[in-house]
């Protein structure tokens, strides 16, 4: 028996050599970890877009506060206006004045082109594809030319005056 069990000892340590053996050499069977634990930030781009070059360019200001300025762009944009203040000098009646205009291309090919006026009155756009109030109906305008005559106490208008009836009067006998 002690021959069977030198011979077993023996194989014990051979098979534990060759298992230190076969892990030493053994490719690892996965990746290093990667200790990322921050998650990745999105990145957003816009899409590069040309550059559009200024054809011309004006800037004009003058000491008493008028002005004026136009540009052009390479691709169809322009612009030009012009500034004043009107009834300069004139405590409450000073007013800033403003013409001008400009025009591009709309997305779907069309040209758009507005006119503009800014005064006292308000800001006033006109272009071809600006939409139209429709026409005041006679009677609303006739009506509205009452109000504004009653307002300013001078009726151009006849206005109705009642005459006083006797309706609680007794009634005669005969």
């Amino acid at each position: 028996m002690a021959a069977i069990d030198i011979v077993a000892s023996d194989y014990s340590a051979l098979i534990c050599l060759c298992a230190v053996l076969a892990s030493a050499v053994a490719k690892p069977q996965f990746g290093k970890p990667i200790y990322n634990y921050r998650a990745q930030q999105p990145v957003y781009t816009q899409p590069a877009q040309a550059v559009i070059p200024i054809l011309a360019y004006s800037n004009d200001v003058s000491p008493d506060g008028s002005y004026s300025y136009s540009y052009q762009t390479g691709n169809g944009i322009s612009a030009q206006e012009q500034g004043y203040l009107k009834n300069s000098g004139i405590k409450d009646q000073e007013a800033e004045t403003v013409q001008g205009s400009y025009s591009y291309t709309a997305p779907d090919g069309t040209p758009i082109t507005v006119t503009y006026t800014a005064d006292e009155n308000g800001y006033q756009a006109q272009g071809a594809h600006l939409p139209v109030a429709p026409p005041i109906p006679v009677e609303i305008q006739r009506s509205l030319d009452l109000i504004a005559a009653t307002q300013r106490g001078t009726p151009n208008i006849p206005v109705y005056k009642p005459q006083p009836q006797f309706f609680n009067r007794p009634f005669n006998r005969f």
